[in-house]
């Protein structure tokens, strides 16, 4: 058993050596990291996409606001029902 787990320690810390990479494969220059010009492309809404995108968010923040006022009037009542 002992040289069982001596082994597996053995080759766990070999295997791992083997895998660790050197700190000096960082890319030299920011301009490496960058994504090529293909995938960079700029987003020009229309002004109707614009107007559509804020109804919409404005929609889901009132509904998130008015669904916290539902939760708060109906766990007020629920305490105002037990007495607390």
């Amino acid at each position: 058993m002992r040289k069982l787990t001596l082994t597996a320690a053995a080759f766990a810390s070999l295997f791992g050596a083997a895998l660790a990479t050197p700190a000096l494969a960082v890319p030299a220059s920011p301009t490496a990291i960058a994504a090529p010009a293909a995938m960079t492309t700029d987003v020009r809404m229309s002004p109707m996409e614009r107007r559509m995108m804020h109804r919409r968010m404005e929609r889901r923040m009132m509904h998130r606001h008015m669904e916290r006022r539902m939760m708060r009037r109906h766990m007020e009542r629920r305490m105002m029902r037990h007495g607390m």
